[in-house]
């Protein structure tokens, strides 16, 4: 992946270093102990744990640093969400944030003024509705056909409503090691498992498993997968480098990962700025159409020449501005 510096990093530690002259070679028989010694610090009983738990370690960086978390997916009726009310109180960004009030005048979305005014100038540019990103209600005032279908229609939607939340109660959803609205970040594995074995309170000890895992977690088990591993402080550098440059698969994994985050820290601004129909989620399509072959990858190499790479950038250092503002680091 082209300019993947931790990637990079990762090699160089895993490239032998040549003995000293003064040193003494191994012969045949050391080598080939030393090997199984190195296989037997990665057994595959390693992996087996976070499969038992139905936990996984994940690796996240960001422009502050690298750390280390744990991530795992459970039917949303079997989680509660992370107490954000602390975290709001001391968000410095409050008087810069626009509100927005949905139809139902209950729920409240809060937008970048910045990326939203441009990402509204970008849609008038393509003829769409300006900003339009919400289903419109019909004027029963000036079409009683209209009325009548609305009517309607709301009446299925009460029968209906039953079914969608059981359906929403059994979709699973993310939840990270975080607390109190802050995800937590370890810098080395051995800080992460110190925690764990702590007790200390976490949004993660809710869940079943969590002191099967606290019992047997050791620092070498922390060794995510390649589709754990994260780098967000990549992705603005990526975007400002032009349409050419895109890196598919960074962007891709970056989008997964920030949706998940703002799910499971309760983000609804970075939750919009991804949502479907978003130009940001424009973006997520068509990287992901332009991977494949054929007329489908041409097609998404065409529609990622449409998207501004301004407006792309902007949207991402917003992303992962608010996202590393409730991260809580810790050594």
């Amino acid at each position: 992946m082209g300019n993947r510096t931790h990637t990079e990093v990762s090699v160089a530690r895993q490239s032998p270093q040549r003995p000293d002259a003064d040193e003494p070679e191994l012969d045949d028989t050391d080598a080939s102990a030393a090997a199984d010694e190195v296989e037997v610090d990665r057994p595959a009983a390693d992996r087996a744990l976070w499969d038992e738990v139905r936990i996984d370690p994940v690796e996240i960086a960001l422009p502050a640093g690298t750390g280390f978390t744990l991530r795992a997916y459970r039917p949303a009726r079997e989680l509660t969400p992370t107490d954000v009310a602390e975290r709001d109180q001391d968000d410095p960004f409050l008087a810069r944030r626009q509100v927005v009030e949905t139809e139902d005048d209950d729920e409240v979305v809060i937008l970048d003024e910045e990326f939203a005014a441009l990402s509204a100038e970008e849609d008038d540019e393509d003829g769409k509705p300006d900003g339009e990103r919400r289903r419109g209600k019909a004027d029963a005032d000036t079409d009683p056909d209209a009325a009548d279908t609305a009517a309607e229609a709301e009446a299925e939607d009460d029968d209906e409503a039953d079914e969608d939340d059981d359906a929403a109660g059994d979709e699973e959803v993310p939840v990270f090691l975080t607390h109190k609205g802050r995800l937590l970040l370890f810098k080395t594995p051995e800080s992460l498992v110190t925690f764990i074995r702590s007790g200390a309170p976490n949004d993660l000890s809710q869940l079943d498993s969590w002191n099967e895992l606290s019992e047997r977690l050791e620092p070498a088990d922390v060794a995510p997968l390649d589709e754990d591993t994260y780098e967000l402080d990549l992705v603005v550098e990526n975007l400002r480098g032009g349409h050419d440059a895109w890196d598919p698969a960074l962007l891709i994994e970056a989008g997964e990962v920030a949706r998940d985050l703002a799910y499971a820290l309760r983000l609804p601004a970075v939750l919009d700025m991804l949502s479907a129909g978003s130009s940001l989620d424009d973006l997520d399509e068509a990287l992901r159409a332009s991977v494949n072959g054929g007329v489908g990858g041409f097609l998404g190499r065409r529609r990622l020449k449409k998207i501004g790479a301004q407006t792309a950038s902007l949207g991402w250092r917003t992303i992962v501005g608010k996202i590393s503002a409730v991260v809580d680091w810790r050594d």
